[in-house]
């Protein structure tokens, strides 16, 4: 599933988000039940992560916001907000690429998905070796892009 995710990534690159994809799916027989990629700059909502708008459509397509038993995998590790809708939304697992070392909210900066204070935990799961690379990779490539295009202002 992380291979779709990355596509869904990657094709959000080109419409200048952020490459961060995600896939709700079905662990025991391997149904997506929705997917989403980012849609910040497009929707211009801070709250439009691909995990959070995956998420909203799982509900939607399933008719209930319990998501019990499904997992949801995403090219880049999780930030709080998201961690916390995966949580709210009880997830079995979240599968991930990427590491984030500056917001990543399932092992970077903090555990919140297996948190024993809150009231249902989620398995965080990082995957490694070429599927995460391309995770990583597709990152990094964004933001080069950005940096080599965006013009360089005076602040004065």
């Amino acid at each position: 599933m992380l291979t779709r995710a990355l596509a869904l990534a990657q094709h959000a690159a080109t419409l200048g988000e952020v490459p961060i994809g995600a896939v709700i799916y079905d662990p025991a027989t391997g149904q997506v039940i929705a997917e989403a990629a980012n849609r910040r700059e497009l929707d211009a909502d801070p709250t439009a992560h691909a995990e959070v708008l995956a998420i909203r459509a799982a509900g939607r397509a399933l008719g209930d916001w319990r998501l019990e038993h499904l997992a949801i995998a995403i090219t880049l590790e999780p930030c709080a907000m998201c961690a916390g809708a995966i949580v709210s939304s009880r997830l079995a697992r979240v599968v991930f690429g990427a590491m984030d070392p500056k917001a990543g909210a399932c092992g970077s900066l903090m555990r919140l998905t297996e948190d024993p204070r809150l009231n249902h935990r989620v398995t965080p799961i990082r995957l490694d070796g070429p599927i995460a690379e391309a995770c990583g990779e597709a990152l990094k490539a964004f933001f080069a892009q950005k940096r080599r295009t965006t013009p360089i202002t005076n602040p004065s």
